[in-house]
């Protein structure tokens, strides 16, 4: 793990003690980098509960947002920063790129593009699909 990010879940761990011991809560040790007051696990209703009101504080509809979207706002970033769908699909917990390729295509399709035009493709904006050699090209109707 990078030093920076050792830095920082440090440093988070340091003030979530902190806050507990000014609150007067013994925390309870599971050995969690987030977790309720208290120190037990966050179940989703925590998780969104707190996100929605961040959501708010930065001015959007809480209603409109999920955790879900930091996911594919993740995914978004990779796949435009050019990392290579392996990576991505293994950050995001996946066996293989297929569940990654299905369920973030629009994510995905810069990185997509930059293989196909590496490997002298273009990909088709059409959903019907022929696979010749490495590359994909349009179904005639």
């Amino acid at each position: 793990m990078p030093a920076r990010c050792v830095e920082a879940l440090t440093k988070h761990r340091y003030l979530v003690e902190k806050q507990s011991a000014e609150n007067g809560h013994q925390l309870e040790e599971f050995d969690l980098v987030f977790s309720t007051a208290t120190g037990t696990p966050l179940d989703p209703a925590n998780v969104r509960r707190a996100f929605r009101r961040v959501i708010a504080v930065a001015g959007m509809d809480p209603m409109s947002w999920t955790p879900r979207e930091l996911r594919h706002s993740f995914v978004s970033l990779l796949s435009s920063s050019g990392m290579p769908i392996e990576d991505i699909a293994h950050l995001v917990g996946h066996a293989n790129t297929r569940v990654t390729e299905l369920v973030y295509r629009k994510e995905l399709r810069p990185v997509l593009t930059r293989g196909a035009a590496r490997n002298g493709c273009s990909l088709p904006r059409r959903r019907e699909l022929a696979h010749i050699g490495k590359c994909q090209v349009p179904v005639p109707a």
